[in-house]
């Protein structure tokens, strides 16, 4: 499993942009009827816009040519009325999508959030959250404007271009073809642009969430960064992803801008090509004034929907590679989840059974090797060794926060793959030594245990931690706001108050993964104390370094490259005086 870090682009998935589009219009048709709402006003906005040429030609050829001004000063008051309704219809249309849209944005982050919840840890280890937030905020920010564009600039412009080059070809066809004598050029310019510039708003995508990812993980390791005197070294690597940004924006905006050109340059080449057919080719006595004005008018009324459909291609072209990183996410699945046939966890006893166990994070390296033992109802297990292993891995199958590789964990007898996920984790405890806790109050943070514990509940397994104490001496006591990690605590406050969280859970099986590394000798002792009562009677996997702290444990496995070399409880690996006497001795010479 290889990690992807702030310095490196994140790989995409190539997908078809056509069905990335059509993805997002899913979303729109959930409001169909607001969209035919606004589809019927712009429609009322189109014809508007259609008949004033004519009303124009009209007023020139029919009532100024005749002399016939009350009837020029009755259709002035006909087109008056009908384009001031046209303009608070504008206004009702911008509400209305408006709306829609910033209700569409909500559901995607809703369902982006929501999917990425249940993803496994092996999602969260191959990245940094940096990253993972910049799907959320950023690239989901992007699809505003291509959602309300879809419907605002797509549909009534398509619509317009379409009428003109009706209207145009029956008015006068020749004079028509001179006009749009520059499609062909411009259609080839423009997929020619979008060939280009795709690959380059998705290179500014990378760019932009691997500057996220720093900023997030400079931000979080503030502390270290101020203690070793590593501002400037942070600041020229925020600089050089600064930079690479940059770049990667105005490589992608200068492809993106060549739309406009080409629309300009078709544009200024269709009017001459329309004067110098009705001027010239057809001449001045064959067309009407009136004729020429009108179409000008239309030929300004077809480049400008044109201009405006190609800024919105532009703009497809430039967050759709947003969309595309929101959907790669969403089509994730977990390789971790509930199976097709899987059942809810019935109350659990406490058995435990590794039955041949296998693990690797890569397919490559074998973190746990043919690994077998069975747990009794009950019993207090300690896991020891050094570092990297494997002892933490055992833990995190059991809780199946990854699957085995190789073998099978039954808990009762029932392999934890053919169980639901909520049923298996709601009646474990889990403690690690990353105590982490969440903005929000002191009793806030207890609960999380367990989210309908009781004022009394939360207290009592304070008291049972001995946690209680510190925090009836805080000003507000357990109302005490924390700020987030649980700025303003110590370290050993932090950790008595996950303690008290994983106590109140009730858990069946219970696992503590370090979780009194940060807790001084004497506040260590009262907190054995404490959970004593908790550890009786549950199946209870503790990993500690600190031996004196498991001496109690049932059985203690020593667990090394993959294997579990030796078993027994601390006084019978005493006496064998193998890898846990050696270890023993050597942290009683240290003290």
């Amino acid at each position: 499993m290889s990690f992807n870090s702030y310095k490196d682009d994140e790989q995409s998935t190539k997908r078809s942009k056509i069905r990335t589009l059509k993805r997002l219009l899913d979303y729109l048709f959930v409001y169909k009827w607001q969209i035919v709402f606004v589809l019927a006003i712009m429609g009322y906005g189109v014809a508007v816009s259609l008949v004033n040429p004519l009303i124009m030609e009209s007023a020139i050829d029919d009532y100024i040519g005749q002399n016939d001004f009350r009837g020029l000063y009755r259709l002035l008051g006909i087109a008056l009325a009908v384009n001031l309704a046209l303009v608070a219809t504008v206004k009702l249309r911008m509400y209305i999508m408006a709306k829609v849209c910033n209700r569409i944005l909500l559901t995607i982050r809703q369902e982006l959030y929501t999917h990425i919840q249940k993803l496994d840890f092996a999602f969260f280890d191959s990245r940094p959250t940096g990253k993972i937030l910049s799907r959320i905020i950023g690239d989901i920010n992007s699809l505003k404007d291509v959602l309300s564009n879809c419907v605002t600039t797509l549909v009534p412009d398509g619509l317009t271009v379409i009428a003109v080059i009706v209207i145009m070809v029956c008015k006068n066809p020749a004079l028509a073809f001179a006009s749009l004598l520059t499609l062909p050029f411009m259609a080839a310019a423009t997929f020619y642009i979008e060939y280009k510039a795709h690959p380059r708003w998705q290179s500014f995508r990378k760019k932009s969430a691997n500057l996220n990812a720093f900023i997030h993980e400079d931000m979080a390791g503030i502390r270290i960064i101020q203690s070793f005197h590593a501002e400037k070294e942070t600041e020229n690597t925020f600089d050089e992803l600064l930079q690479e940004h940059r770049n990667a924006f105005f490589d992608a905006v200068r492809m993106s801008d060549s739309f406009g050109s080409v629309i300009d340059l078709s544009w200024g080449l269709g009017c001459i090509f329309l004067y110098f057919t009705g001027i010239v080719v057809l001449g001045v006595d064959a067309v009407s004034l009136g004729t020429f004005i009108a179409f000008g008018t239309y030929l300004n009324m077809f480049w400008q929907p044109i201009h405006n459909i190609s800024n919105f291609y532009n703009q497809l072209v430039t967050n759709i590679a947003g969309a595309e990183r929101i959907f790669e996410i969403l089509d994730t699945e977990p390789s971790i989840a509930d199976g097709a046939a899987a059942k809810p966890m019935p109350e659990i006893a406490g058995e435990v059974v590794f039955d041949h166990v296998d693990f690797s994070y890569d397919d490559k390296v074998k973190v746990l090797d043919d690994v077998s033992f069975s747990i009794r109802s009950g019993e207090t297990i300690a896991l020891v060794g050094p570092t990297g292993a494997g002892k933490t891995t055992i833990v995190n199958l059991i809780s199946r926060f990854y699957d085995a590789t190789g073998g099978a964990v039954r808990i009762d007898g029932q392999d934890v793959r053919e169980v639901t996920l909520n049923s298996l984790r709601g009646q474990m405890g889990i403690m690690t030594q990353d105590n982490f806790l969440f903005s929000g109050t002191i009793r806030e943070n207890i609960r999380y245990g367990r989210l309908d514990a009781t004022d009394e509940e939360i207290e009592a397994a304070a008291r049972a931690v001995n946690a209680h104490d510190f925090i009836m001496k805080l000003e507000k006591g357990y109302e005490t706001v924390l700020s987030e990690r649980g700025g303003g605590l110590s370290v050993g406050q932090k950790q008595l108050l996950a303690f008290a969280r994983t106590m109140v859970s009730d858990p069946k099986i219970l696992i503590l993964d370090e979780a009194t590394s940060s807790i001084d000798t004497k506040t260590e002792l009262l907190v054995q104390e404490g959970i004593e009562h908790l550890l009786a009677g549950r199946t209870s996997f503790v990993i500690a370094h600190r031996l004196s702290t498991i001496r109690k444990a049932d059985r203690i496995f020593v667990v090394d490259d993959g294997k579990i070399l030796e078993e027994g409880s601390a006084d019978e690996l005493m006496e064998k005086k193998g890898i846990y006497y050696q270890l023993y001795m050597a942290q009683f010479k240290a003290c």
